[in-house]
């Protein structure tokens, strides 16, 4: 890497990267080379290079993959760059070897937030070499990262769950998958691990935790993908105190860790419910910074006590987050007679005005669950064919539990002052869902459709 070149001045080593720019002084020219790590000066040198170097010399232009091999020299004291990792050496070349030559790119490989995004994203492979996009990357490893080792150490293990499961509706739109062995059937991917990493409470993993990818089918805003990550997590015998208390210090030894010069405005985070977020904010997601032009702010803040219920608009009622919510214990006797009165026992973490985590404390009892889908208006045969393995599963000593589900793409967003998750995302989708880079969604031969026995309705508009 080039910003190893430090430690070797005076040594004679081969560095690979990318041309960033090229001037040229006379007979010399001067190289920025250009790699994950950063920038370093190569000077070629006619007389130093051997005869193959000095033929391709002129053929060199930005963008261009070389590698250098040469030697390692201490700057002259006027010509050291303090703004460089590297800026006290540079590389007098001796051997350049072409690997790859570029085409002029679409765009300057500097900043490229001005940049038209589609343009951007129908390059993504040139819009990641630059400097800002790939500090997002390694700030979004460093959390994840962080994350990992940080529920390791509190005694979690990592499980993955299937990405193709069984449709049970539970608020947004779901990804259908046709089943070519099964004709008429179909899977979904999945919203979240939900219903899963409540079957893996009841098999007694007891602490899980995977870094999950979620699919919803939804239209689409700044701080929504149709693909999306969250650190997904689920505790047996805890209570909401105590999932609230490790995803805070963990937000907060993660802010120390990965995030240094960030100041969290108050620990422990202010709690606030639901009922007064709105009263009083206007919102259920309240900014509770001081300064909203301070780009190193961080407002954390829990909302509690959400509505179990919401009106569906149909004269009925809906799950205000998820069917599995267990109802808050005060008010189990409201679910007859006032059930949109009900609260239900989560909670959200908000983070400068954003949604940054959801969870709650589940329902783990067959007779109580059984008794939420009827207030939704299943019939017992819609509960048994969606949700029958939740019911069967909670007879076998399901034990407590709860959890949480940090999204790491809006994380990494607030850290690197971003305005979207697209520019922390290394290959996200269009506003309207579209890949711009492999060009998807795409038609499908009639071939691959009839065997997964499909045919395409003509639309009607």
């Amino acid at each position: 890497m080039n910003r190893e070149t430090v430690q070797n001045e005076g040594s004679t080593v081969s560095v690979c990267g990318w041309v960033n720019s090229r001037r040229n002084m006379g007979k010399l020219a001067f190289l920025d080379m250009r790699d994950r790590s950063g920038l370093l000066q190569v000077v070629l040198v006619p007389a130093e290079l051997d005869d193959a170097s000095r033929a391709l010399m002129d053929e060199i232009r930005p963008e261009y993959c070389l590698r250098i091999t040469g030697i390692v020299n201490r700057r002259g004291e006027k010509q050291v760059n303090p703004n460089l990792e590297t800026g006290s050496v540079e590389l007098l070349a001796k051997e350049v070897e072409i690997l790859n030559p570029s085409k002029t790119p679409p765009f300057e490989l500097q900043d490229t937030a001005q940049v038209n995004e589609e343009i951007r994203l129908t390059y993504r492979y040139l819009d990641l070499r630059t400097a800002r996009m790939i500090k997002n990357l390694d700030l979004r490893d460093n959390v994840v990262a962080f994350m990992r080792n940080f529920l390791r150490r509190e005694g979690f293990i990592e499980v993955e769950t299937p990405v193709l499961t069984k449709g049970t509706p539970e608020g947004s739109r779901e990804y259908l998958v046709p089943s070519r062995l099964h004709e008429s059937k179909f899977y979904v991917l999945p919203q979240s691990p939900q219903q899963f990493k409540q079957l893996l409470m009841v098999a007694g993993v007891e602490k899980y935790f995977q870094v999950a990818r979620c699919f919803r089918d939804e239209d689409q805003r700044g701080d929504r993908q149709p693909e999306f990550t969250q650190l997904d997590m689920e505790m047996s015998f805890v209570t909401q105190e105590d999932v609230l208390a490790i995803n805070e210090r963990m937000m907060v030894e993660l802010v120390k860790a990965v995030a240094p010069e960030k100041r969290i405005t108050q620990v422990p985070f202010p709690r606030i419910s639901y009922r007064d977020a709105v009263d009083q904010h206007g919102s259920d997601k309240p900014d509770m910074r001081k300064d909203k032009n301070d780009p190193n702010e961080l407002a954390f803040c829990w909302v509690v006590d959400f509505p179990m219920f919401e009106d569906d608009g149909q004269g009925g009622i809906q799950a205000a987050h998820h069917p599995f919510c267990m109802p808050h214990p005060d008010d189990l006797d409201l679910l007859d007679t006032e059930p949109l009165k009900v609260r239900a026992a989560s909670y959200d973490l908000v983070l400068n005005g954003y949604e940054l985590s959801s969870g709650s404390i589940r329902i783990h009892k067959h007779e109580l669950q059984n008794k939420i889908f009827e207030l939704l208006g299943l019939s017992a045969e819609q509960i048994e064919a969606r949700f029958g393995h939740m019911l069967e599963a909670f007879e076998y000593g399901a034990p407590p539990h709860g959890g949480m589900a940090p999204g790491v793409d809006r994380l990494v967003m607030i850290l690197a002052n971003e305005p979207n998750i697209r520019e922390v995302i290394a290959f996200p989708k269009t506003g309207d869902a579209r890949d711009l880079l492999m060009g998807a969604p795409s038609d499908v031969e009639k071939k691959r459709l009839d065997e997964a026995h499909i045919q395409i309705k003509p639309s009607k508009h």
